[in-house]
């Protein structure tokens, strides 16, 4: 037969259950959203690295079309060096 006090103590200890149970349901929220939130930012993360991979091409490409755009401009003043030469006179012959 249970005494008063092993009643109190199963009421203490069911007490004590509910405020653990409880805990645990408010960790595993807490525990479930920061899980989610990691995700987010990997992801986030991942877009910011693939923004800085396409970024880092991009800027590539703009050197390579700086140094394409000064070698045609370089050859341009070349070939009109040359059509001054060949307008029928003879750029050797002063007369």
């Amino acid at each position: 037969m249970m005494t008063t006090e092993d009643l109190k103590r199963l009421k203490e200890l069911d007490n004590s259950l509910s405020i653990a149970l409880d805990i645990n349901d408010k960790y595993q929220r807490e525990n479930k959203d920061l899980k989610e939130r990691i995700n987010e930012l990997e992801n986030s993360r991942s877009l910011s690295t693939m923004d800085e991979v396409a970024y880092r091409e991009l800027e590539q490409k703009h050197k390579a079309n700086l140094h394409e755009i000064d070698r045609l401009s370089e050859e341009n003043s070349n070939l009109k060096i040359i059509m001054k030469g060949t307008d029928g006179k003879d750029s050797s012959n002063n007369s």
